[in-house]
């Protein structure tokens, strides 16, 4: 039986954009006519080579960085700069280690100017979400790498976002966390129903997590094709070991690096 989803219509429409950026030795350019579309309520995953400028999409998309062409647009409004309906989950926690797990949590509320005991109520239940209770009064540094990784996704979902943009949020989690870290993600995101554009490295992780996986190529980054993930959810860890799986992660992986053998022979 195959997953199908329910997404109704287009949350996020990218069209035509390039990222150019200017340098002594000349303009660089990293995005090349991106064109994508991503459904409301959809997981969308996006690969590729190091240097194909994945990240520098995503924080387009935040509004971090301005198009040289093209446009974005959600639920039919451009948008320009950044703003609270898209939640940004980094990398590296980016926790500020002065607060507590509720401060930090918090911390978005409190730039929106929502009262304070409502934000507090709103923080409360998101840290139950993720499965922090009774650590709202901790530090950071009292706190795991995976746990101060919840923490920065409870940050992010505080503020309600309509999308969550993520970051290769766990490549700095060893093995066993970052499974945990990948069935929790699920899980909440499924709880929440939010859309979700999500980057990393992992080809394993990005099918274990994605209904749809665009592949970015070389640079100029440029979608290179966009791959369905059809697996029924919800999905739990013992489908990486199943034959279909393999032949899914197999048929990205030579699409990433398709090309990377002649790059590194050119030079």
């Amino acid at each position: 039986m195959l997953a199908t989803m329910n997404h109704t219509s287009t949350k996020l429409a990218v069209r035509g954009l390039s990222k150019i950026f200017p340098r002594k030795s000349g303009p660089l350019t990293v995005l090349d006519d991106i064109n994508i579309d991503i459904q409301s309520g959809e997981f969308y995953v996006i690969v590729g080579a190091s240097g194909c400028g994945k990240t520098t999409l995503l924080r387009t998309i935040q509004g971090l960085e301005k198009p040289s062409t093209g446009s974005i647009e959600m639920d039919g409004r451009p948008l320009i700069g950044p703003g609270h309906e898209r939640g940004f989950v980094f990398q590296n926690d980016s926790l500020f280690p002065w607060r507590t797990t509720l401060e930090n949590v918090t911390f978005g509320l409190e730039v929106k100017n929502v009262p304070k005991k409502e934000a507090v109520e709103r923080a409360s239940q998101v840290i139950r979400m993720v499965g922090l209770a009774g650590f709202e009064d901790s530090y950071p540094y009292e706190l795991s790498g995976g746990m101060r990784q919840r923490v920065n996704l409870a940050r992010a979902f505080a503020i309600d976002p309509d999308i969550l943009l993520m970051d290769e949020p766990f490549a700095a989690l060893d093995a066993l966390t970052r499974e945990r870290m990948q069935q929790e993600l699920m899980r909440i995101v499924a709880e929440a129903g939010k859309t979700v554009i999500f980057i990393t490295h992992q080809i394993d992780e990005a099918v274990l997590l994605a209904d749809r996986v665009a592949v970015l190529g070389a640079r100029p980054g440029h979608v290179k094709d966009i791959i369905p993930i059809e697996f029924p959810r919800p999905r739990a860890l013992d489908i990486k070991r199943s034959q279909p799986f393999q032949e899914k992660v197999e048929q990205i992986w030579e699409m990433v690096t398709e090309g990377k053998s002649q790059e590194s022979q050119a030079h």
